[in-house]
This record gives structure tokens, C-alpha cells and sequence, in this order.
């Protein structure tokens, strides 16, 4: 299997894995949270809802950068284009650890879901920035003798 047929699966899966934690952490802060959160002290419910914000803003950053990582694969985008600063990963929300200590149990694993799923995307953007984008000269020439042996 070519390294773009495993990059486009790696991009696949966590695509499907931001939208499904997408839709969970919306149906849990917009609906079924709502309980957890009336049962708060007043500034814990302030808090609740800034980690509600927090784990949309890492979502969506997320999302955001696997759609560009989409349009590459698809051609539709220059990898190049993609390493532009308005194109790569945005700055996720910290959470406070008190803070996150007091939210209920599902807020909180839904915060650490999104934290870890964000990291994960930060290694990929991180890497994807050493990359060379343009293979040098010499490596293109090793390429080419080593398919012509």
C-alpha cells in the first residue's frame, strides 16, 4: 500500500472520529448535559460552558485542518497551499485541570476525547510541516534509478 493510500485511510478515520465526537459532545452540552450542568454551583456552570466552547473550538480545528488534508488528497489543493498558515491547525483551548476536575464524569470525557483527538491531529500538522514539500533533486533521482531496477 502507497504511503498517500495510508495517509487518505489515517485522514478518513480521524475525520469519522471528529464528526462522531462532534455530534456526541453537541448532543450531550446542547441536550442531555443540561441536567449535569443545572446541578452545578453557579461558577462551575460558567466553566461548563467554557469547556463547552473549548471542545467545539478543538473540533472544529480539527475538522477544518482534515478537510484541507481531503482536498489535497483529491488534488483539488496544492500541498504547498496547505502549509499556509491560514490553512494549518489552529490553537486549541487549554482546559484549567480544577476546572475540569469539577465537570461531570461525560463533560469530562468528552473534554479528553477532544484534547486527545486534537494532539493527534498536532503531530500530523507538526510532521507535515518538517516535511520537504519538494523532494530535493538527489532523492528524485534515487527514486527514479531504484523503479528503474
Amino acid at each position: 500500500m502507497s504511503d498517500s493510500r495510508i495517509h487518505r485511510r489515517l485522514i478518513d478515520t480521524l475525520y469519522v472520529d471528529a464528526m462522531v465526537l462532534a455530534d456526541e459532545a453537541r448532543g450531550y452540552f446542547d441536550q442531555r448535559g443540561r441536567a449535569d450542568r443545572d446541578s452545578l454551583d453557579p461558577m462551575s456552570r460558567v466553566c461548563f460552558s467554557c469547556e463547552s466552547l473549548k471542545v467545539t473550538t478543538r473540533l472544529m480545528h480539527v475538522i477544518a485542518w482534515l478537510l484541507t488534508q481531503r482536498a489535497v488528497d483529491c488534488g483539488e489543493m496544492a500541498p504547498r497551499e496547505a502549509l499556509d498558515p491560514s490553512r494549518r491547525l489552529g490553537p486549541a483551548p487549554v482546559s484549567d485541570p480544577d476546572a475540569f476536575e469539577a465537570m461531570p464524569m461525560v463533560a469530562q470525557g468528552l473534554i479528553a476525547a477532544s484534547t486527545e483527538l486534537y494532539r493527534r491531529v498536532e503531530r500530523l500538522d507538526n510532521a507535515q510541516s518538517d516535511e520537504d514539500v519538494s523532494p530535493s533533486p538527489a532523492r528524485s533521482m534515487f527514486e527514479r534509478l531504484a523503479m528503474a531496477f
